[in-house]
């Protein structure tokens, strides 16, 4: 692999791991679960290897628009209630997480891509596959081509690691209390839509549960609720009703429960910037606030199977 149309080392030529992504993600919180839920932050990352950025049309601010700018940090202290989190080090940019694992457009590759790729997804055609093609107002990432295999290097030594883990860790907590419950942790733009479209959103959260499909509307009723009373204007699932990570995790029938929550990044940092607001604290200890008590109902939806207090 590696050679360009030219004859010359393509910039995909690298070691099988880039030295900013020996750790590519990370789980903090207690060693076993302490209760059932699970956080999930798979756009923070920004460990942006430097051939990448090098292959890379734009600078590292503007391609870093496409983060969920510390939305792992404004959770981070929620592990002190007994969550475990689990947040990505590789930049959203570089491979996401929250798409189908061979989310892939045919154009942005040198050679055939697997038969089992999905190339005709709405994620795809808005170049917002598994690799991404665009960030922000439809900014294109790369000056050209890549080839075929550096896109299943990056899903086979990082998409697939990440969501091993999180299976486990869902699979940990189900095994322990009877129900697993994901809050799979996003940001937001303060506006939709791009050019004279644009269209700023009124909510300061959306939670997205699929249209009811992927966690209980106990929980879901709770995470709203508990939101507004601390401040904040809620909804739910427009525009945002939850993507992959949701619809794979969340399945109530079976005890597991998936909930997508994004944050307006106008709330706690400068969007031009990427700069923290003085707000930030605050937003922070709000969201902890209220996923600690989302562990108290998860623990008690939890004792209703039985499995809680046997492992109190």
């Amino acid at each position: 692999m590696g050679r360009s149309g030219t004859g010359q080392p393509s910039l995909y030529e690298m070691e099988p791991v880039e030295p900013e992504l020996a750790i590519p993600f990370e789980t903090t919180g207690p060693e076993r679960p302490e209760c059932p839920l699970v956080l999930s932050s798979p756009h923070s990352g920004q460990a942006y290897p430097a051939r990448f950025l090098a292959a890379a049309r734009l600078d590292e601010l503007a391609i870093r628009r496409s983060e969920d700018v510390y939305v792992d940090e404004l959770f981070a202290a929620a592990t002190l209630c007994g969550a475990r989190l689990l947040r990505a080090h590789f930049p959203r940019a570089y491979v996401d997480a929250n798409r189908e694992p061979y989310e892939l457009d045919p154009r942005m590759f040198e050679g055939r891509l697997p038969s089992y790729a999905n190339t005709r997804s709405l994620r795809v055609a808005g170049g917002l596959g598994t690799i991404a093609r665009i960030v922000g107002e439809a900014q294109e990432i790369y000056t050209g081509t890549m080839p075929v295999e550096e896109a299943l290097r990056r899903i086979d030594g990082l998409y697939k690691p990440y969501h091993s883990a999180l299976r486990g860790l869902m699979r940990q907590a189900f095994s322990d209390f009877g129900i697993a419950v994901l809050l799979d942790c996003h940001s937001m733009p303060s506006w939709t839509g791009s050019g004279a479209k644009q269209e700023r959103i009124e909510a300061d959260i959306v939670l997205g549960d699929r249209y009811g499909t992927s966690c209980s509307p106990t929980i879901a009723d709770f995470v709203e609720r508990e939101l507004r009373g601390l401040g904040y204007q809620v909804q739910r699932n427009k525009p945002y009703a939850g993507g992959f990570i949701t619809e794979q995790y969340g399945n109530p029938g079976s005890g597991f429960h998936a909930l997508q929550i994004e944050i307006n990044r106008a709330l706690y940092i400068d969007e031009a910037s990427l700069e923290k607001k003085p707000a930030f604290a605050q937003v922070s200890a709000d969201l902890v606030e209220m996923t600690e008590r989302l562990i108290g109902l998860a623990m008690e939806m939890a004792r209703n199977t039985g499995r809680a207090l046997a492992a109190e």
